[in-house]
């Protein structure tokens, strides 16, 4: 298998057609945009839907087709293992996590920080934040132009540029709202291809149980095994310990705080919980559904994918069964799928990005060199101008990377990741259950953290992956706790601090009187509109030569989305009538959000 086999014009155009609509997302969520507040977190009027998708759909890329289907091609239902400490996390979020983010009233995760800790760790990790996600950036976008090369035919110094142009194009425009919307439309596209292709594996299969049947015909039940013994020939992987490990360190990744602007636009704790709860959904479903296409491929197409012109062949499997499986004009919202789970983090990291600059370095930048903060008005224009700067950073980084030979940026990356990824995450969660430490409690237990890994760099053989995983968590728990034993040294204004930040998060959001405006209605009318456009594609693809039980796939997609646009529409067209009524009758509750945002600056 080289490239597509069938007239990939017709795939191209499908995907034309998609990044056209993420830039007009882009430009109808312009004016949406009032202040700092609205663009970074969508003056916090976000619905529980659109932000739970949003959120579920920041938190994946290409890696979960491209390497997590290469991990099933091989090892079968143990990669589902690497899902279960992410949906104990979100689960967390669910439970309660969720709302007592979303009540800390903040626009960045550096500022959660500085209300916890004080500005210094404020710095640190809002300084170490910004290159880690343009590192991260790049590296997910090379690879998913890697493989649009390999496996589509498509040029590689064609995807970075334009993927990473239409990204940086809705997300400079739109800031937060266009963000969320375009993940919304992003996540509906990946759901329903994911729904498609493992529907149409299990009639390949002949169901769930031919799937198994099949399984144990190929003699791959040790192989597919979810769990593996010891000195097996995955190198340690998918073992309990491995398990054990990943859950863990997953768990603390998405329930921590360093997760907690995830829900800052969302309208109060109560919206924030359900989205969490969408966010289970959705992240259960794919558990269960983007695992069974790479196991097909290795059942029906092990030779095609392992003659795919890839570095590791395996990471070919899920775009081997979707071009076998799926019709003419599918293929290309296949590939759609793929990007869309790329874009989607590029997107929320560039807009969380210059938040961040906008936020907490530039405001430090000011005080330190005695420069006058600017204005909103002006603030508002400086966060698209970080957002173009950051964007073409990142796009120049992938490119760079796609023309290096051997060691380079990739491996410092990686490096730099497994330096401070946990010894980042692990205070940030236990900061929330553990009150009286000092200010300096974080970066001691972070650096205490770190150490496991920095042997490492010297003597890679010495632990494993769990091994490091284990000693990172026994030595960052132990120096965090240990910074208990000099609350008594901490100042009575940082003590004050501390008792503040918890009455905050624990004190319920007042939507009425804190924030006031109410556009669910439009946020279902617009969105609903977008969706009904892309129904109406989908139905256009109902003119290419197919068979009919291809033509049916894609009508069942039309009318799927045609009746989720329909009822958005009229759903949110009542919302309006009703919010219109109720705006009338009692015009005292009308908040307004710009004079929050104006004494946030002012506090800050």
């Amino acid at each position: 298998m080289t490239t597509l086999s069938i007239n990939p014009y017709i795939e191209y155009t499908v995907i034309g057609f998609y990044l056209a609509l993420m830039l007009v997302i882009g430009w109808v969520f312009k004016n949406f945009n009032k202040n700092v507040g609205d663009y970074f977190r969508s003056g916090s009027q976000g619905t529980w839907w659109i932000v739970g998708v949003s959120a579920f759909m920041a938190g994946i890329s290409a890696f979960s087709f491209i390497g997590t289907g290469g991990a099933a091609f091989e090892a079968g239902w143990s990669v589902m293992s690497m899902y279960l400490g992410n949906l104990a996390g979100v689960a967390a979020l669910a439970v309660f996590l969720a709302g007592w983010y979303r009540q800390m009233r903040a626009i960045t995760f550096p500022e959660v920080i500085r209300s916890r800790f004080g500005p210094l760790t404020q710095q640190v990790y809002a300084w170490l934040t910004v290159p880690m996600f343009l590192m991260w950036g790049a590296i997910w976008l090379l690879g998913l132009a890697i493989f649009s090369s390999g496996i589509f035919g498509l040029p590689i110094n064609l995807v970075i540029p334009v993927l990473g142009v239409v990204v940086l194009s809705y997300a400079t425009a739109g800031g937060k709202w266009a963000v969320m919307a375009a993940d919304f439309v992003q996540g509906l596209i990946l759901v329903l291809m994911c729904v498609l292709i493992t529907t149409l594996c299990l009639i390949k299969t002949g169901g769930v149980g031919g799937l198994f049947e099949l399984i144990s015909e190929r003699g791959l039940n040790d192989e597919f095994a979810f769990i593996k013994p010891e000195g097996s020939s995955f190198g340690g992987a998918y073992t309990l310990k491995w398990v054990l490990a990943t859950f863990v360190m997953q768990f603390i990744f998405f329930s921590g705080l360093s997760n907690c602007n995830r829900f800052f636009a969302v309208k109060d704790g109560r919206e924030a919980r359900r989205a969490a709860w969408l966010m289970v959904l959705l992240m259960a479903g794919g558990v269960l559904l983007w695992f069974i296409p790479p196991i097909t491929a290795r059942l029906f197409y092990e030779a095609e994918v392992m003659a795919a012109p890839l570095s590791k062949p395996q990471e070919s499997a899920f775009a081997v069964v979707s071009i076998h499986l799926l019709p003419n004009g599918l293929i290309g919202l296949m590939v759609v799928a793929m990007f869309s789970a790329t874009m989607s983090s590029m997107d929320a990291g560039l807009n969380g990005n210059a938040a961040i600059f906008i936020r907490d370095i530039l405001p430090a930048t000011c005080r330190l060199f005695g420069w006058r903060l600017p204005s909103d008005r002006m603030q508002l224009l400086l966060s698209r101008l970080v957002t173009i700067v950051f964007g073409i950073m990142l796009i120049g980084l992938a490119i760079y990377l796609s023309r290096q030979e051997g060691a380079g940026i990739f491996e410092i990356a990686i490096v730099f990741s497994s330096l401070v990824g946990l010894p980042m995450a692990l205070p940030m969660f236990l900061c929330l259950f553990v009150k009286r430490v000092p200010a300096w409690s974080a970066l001691f237990s972070g650096a205490v953290c770190a150490l496991p890994s920095i042997v490492m760099l010297f003597a890679p053989d010495l632990l494993s992956f769990s091994g490091r995983v284990f000693w990172q968590m026994v030595l960052g728990s132990a120096a965090f706790f240990a910074t208990r034993l000099f609350w008594n040294t901490s100042s009575v204004t940082y003590r004050e601090q501390v008792e503040a930040f918890f009455e905050r998060m624990h004190t319920p959001v007042n939507y009425a009187e804190e924030v006031g405006t109410d556009t669910d209605g439009i946020q279902l009318v617009v969105l609903g509109r977008f969706v009904g456009v892309i129904s109406v594609f989908l139905a256009l693809l109902l003119l290419l030569p197919n068979e009919l039980f291809g033509r049916l796939c894609i009508g069942a997609l039309a009318l799927t989305c045609g009746s989720l646009a329909a009822a958005m529409v009229w759903l949110g067209r009542r919302k309006s009538q009703r919010v219109e009524k109720s705006t009338h009758e009692c015009p005292e509750f009308q908040g307004v959000e710009s004079e929050s945002i104006t004494a946030e600056n002012a506090s800050n």
